[in-house]
């Protein structure tokens, strides 16, 4: 079954709304993982405007499924990263001020950035993934940078398939199935829902694992958090 890390961070845009401690983070992430998840995400930026580096400390001893942070390797993210040692650490290319990621990597261009960054953390005993858009010469630039995974970025997908446009489907699974073919796990996340995961899966061969946040806790409002992981999950076997 394709695992699903519940991404946290609109849970500390919630809190930091408003000061305080409410919603606590970290007993989100334990509630979370009781629920079912089999992952937890976060996705601390410079600004800390949602997920703050101290989070990603705090949550450490409490997330005892798969750890997943991701973020832009700037040098405090990649020190921070080191420090805490998460499952995996995913790498995004956003600029300082991106509201949301919104493009994979260049993986030619960026070749030996990333070469010198996965090895660092792999050295260090962390698993690798970066973001990609569904882009063969894209996965198999990926494959030359030696990381262990890549993670599709389906924002494409979910919009035209939300306009009931299933062809946008062909090129993630003509993603997935070159990365497979080059010993590349794949992973998965951007807006994906209830409304499109099980399209999604049913389409991707051997997707291990897709990273849900912004839909999740939308859907959670109305339908309750522990009903909703329940409901990906049953989406996803």
């Amino acid at each position: 079954m394709t695992k699903l890390s519940v991404n946290i961070n609109k849970i500390a845009t919630l809190r930091n709304s408003r000061g305080g401690d409410l919603p606590n983070v970290v007993k989100f992430a334990k509630d979370v993982q009781r629920f079912g998840a089999e992952g937890v995400t976060i996705h601390p930026r410079p600004d800390e405007r949602h997920i703050r580096y101290q989070d990603a400390r705090d949550l450490k001893p409490e997330v005892y499924t798969e750890y997943n942070i991701e973020g832009n390797p700037i040098k405090s993210f990649v020190e921070l990263v080191l420090e805490v040692k998460p499952t995996q650490v995913t790498l995004v290319p956003d600029a300082v001020d991106a509201i949301t990621s919104n493009a994979g990597w260049d993986t030619i261009k960026n070749k030996g950035f990333l070469i010198d960054v996965i090895k660092e953390f792999q050295n260090n005993g962390i698993r690798t993934s970066i973001f990609v858009d569904p882009v063969l010469k894209q996965i198999e630039g990926a494959k030359a940078t030696g990381t262990d995974r890549i993670e599709l970025y389906t924002e494409a997908f979910a919009h035209q398939y939300s306009l009931g446009n299933t062809n946008a489907i062909k090129p993630y699974a003509e993603s997935a199935k070159l990365a497979n073919s080059l010993g590349l796990g794949v992973n998965a996340g951007h807006d994906l829902s209830l409304d499109n995961i099980k399209f999604f899966k049913d389409n991707i061969p051997d997707l291990l694992e897709v990273s849900i946040g912004h839909a999740l806790i939308t859907e959670s409002l109305y339908l309750g958090v522990e009903n909703v992981i329940q409901m990906y999950l049953h989406k996803l076997k």
